[in-house]
């Protein structure tokens, strides 16, 4: 049964007396700014839509427009601002504070972010891969509240993970850590043979698309209302919706998915065993139905016997505001 949990809420700012921070996600198609003391509570919140045409370039100048514009709507003076927590959508180097490179948006690779962000508001920032900095929120203030270790899986476009052990990200030696996205997983191939792949190839958003696509593209045998959609209809959300239809190839589909996802959680049990494991993204909106109880039924058949019942597996709590929940944590943890 899919558990309920409760949404850190929205605080006016006349509501609230206390050192206040800045929390920033930059993603591939969405940037975000939201003020808040790192508590589980956004006083505003400021979301754009990002053009990946423009580059890094396009995205720092919403940046530039945003924070006036976000204090503004707050009634706040940049002068109140303790420091400044980013979730970037990509691997972040915590020694040089740049970002490492960017899957998806040109220009950022090696770029000094935090001490860019810094000039720009002149407060100190702390910058972190937005997996990791939505594990956090998630561990602080949703899902996984009071519970340690706490595994997050994002799975959207792509795949990320986070590793939160008693409040705190784990970041490795200071790259990055947890990149479950990269993990190898076998699979099935269109005709039966078995794969090793990545699981981002084979369960994110364009993952499972992409394995539709090659799966109806092998055979003419697959009879599927997808067999007349253009390749650019099969989306991940069109398999869902044919599947929870009762159509039998696009639940053949997702079972690949369930497939990667359980290999995947079974190698983190192994590794870390966390008490939970926390799933968020665009896919995971599946629902119980589509993701969740498959997941898990598959995992409880394959857990390591002395591991069984230690770990379970739920949907993320916090939403689309996820990433500035947890930046605004970091904040507070590394500059309050």
């Amino acid at each position: 049964m899919q558990r309920d949990f409760p949404r850190p809420g929205r605080l006016r700012l006349r509501d609230y007396n206390g050192t206040m921070y800045l929390g920033i996600e930059i993603g591939g198609t969405k940037l975000q700014l939201g003020l808040g003391a790192g508590d589980g509570h956004i006083v505003a919140l400021w979301r754009g839509t990002v053009n990946p045409a423009e580059g890094s370039e396009g995205i720092r100048k919403q940046i530039e427009r945003a924070v006036p514009e976000l204090l503004a709507k707050a009634g706040l003076d940049r002068g109140a601002l303790r420091g400044i927590g980013i979730g970037f959508g990509g691997p972040t180097d915590d020694a040089t504070r740049t970002v490492i490179k960017s899957h998806q948006i040109q220009g950022w690779d090696g770029f000094p972010l935090a001490d860019w962000v810094s000039n720009l508001v002149g407060v100190p920032t702390v910058l972190c891969n937005d997996a990791d900095v939505a594990g956090l929120g998630e561990a602080l203030f949703g899902a996984g509240k009071g519970l340690s270790p706490v595994f997050y899986i994002t799975i959207g476009s792509g795949i990320g993970g986070g590793l939160i052990i008693d409040g705190q990200i784990y970041r490795g030696v200071g790259r990055g850590a947890a990149e479950i996205g990269h993990l190898m997983v076998t699979t099935t191939g269109p005709g039966g043979e078995a794969e090793l792949t990545a699981l981002e190839t084979v369960a994110s958003g364009w993952g499972i698309a992409e394995n539709a696509r090659r799966h109806l593209a092998y055979s003419d045998e697959w009879q599927t209302p997808l067999r007349g959609a253009r390749s650019e209809e099969i989306t991940a959300v069109r398999i869902a919706n044919e599947a929870l239809g009762g159509d039998e190839v696009a639940q053949s589909l997702l079972e690949g998915a369930h497939w990667g996802i359980q290999q995947a959680i079974r190698h983190v049990s192994l590794l870390l065993c966390p008490r939970r494991v926390v799933i968020g993204g665009g896919v995971s909106l599946m629902g119980e139905e589509l993701f969740f109880a498959p997941i898990r039924r598959r995992v409880v058949g394959q857990e390591f016997p002395p591991f069984a019942g230690l770990t379970d597996i739920v949907p993320a709590a916090l939403g689309e505001e996820v990433v500035v929940h947890g930046a605004l944590a970091l904040a507070r943890q590394k500059l309050g």
